[in-house]
């Protein structure tokens, strides 16, 4: 039997090790992130010489809006970034979202450029339950570069 070796450590990262960091510094920790991803549109094109099939062209990129939650507590900035757009003041931030592992050594770290909320939310509020009060942020960006991968 020949002796195969992974060209990488098989074991993923835990997806609840990670921060979120802006102008380089880690701000409140996020109890979820999601929404990380990258799409590319197809567009279908035909020349008339061409077979009876179409082609596919790569188009525009695409990036889906990152949502963060976190325990509402006496840290006002989201909130206040937020409403300082709604006055009309835009204010974008390069964000990082750093994954680590078990030991806490930085990992992956994914930049996203010209951040900006769109969209403030603050918690459910249920007397009969003993949930904590979230509160969420979606932010719009333009783009994704991975800064490390390791």
């Amino acid at each position: 039997m020949p002796d195969i070796k992974p060209p990488h450590k098989p074991d993923p990262y835990a997806s609840y090790n990670f921060y979120v960091e802006w102008n380089g510094i880690i701000h409140a920790g996020f109890r979820e992130c999601m929404g990380l991803n990258s799409s590319q549109t197809a567009t279908e094109y035909r020349e008339g010489t061409d077979p009876q099939t179409k082609r596919k062209i790569p188009g525009l990129n695409n990036y889906g809006n990152i949502t963060l939650k976190r325990g509402i507590t006496n840290n006002d900035e989201l909130w206040k970034w937020r409403q300082n757009l709604m006055i009309g003041n835009v204010d974008r931030r390069e964000i990082s979202i750093v994954i680590l592992d078990h030991t806490g050594a930085e990992k992956i770290r994914w930049n996203l450029t010209n951040c900006w909320p769109t969209t403030w939310s603050g918690a459910d509020f249920n007397a009969t339950s003993d949930e904590l009060a979230i509160e969420t942020l979606e932010l719009a960006h333009e783009g994704i570069k991975v800064d490390k991968w390791t």
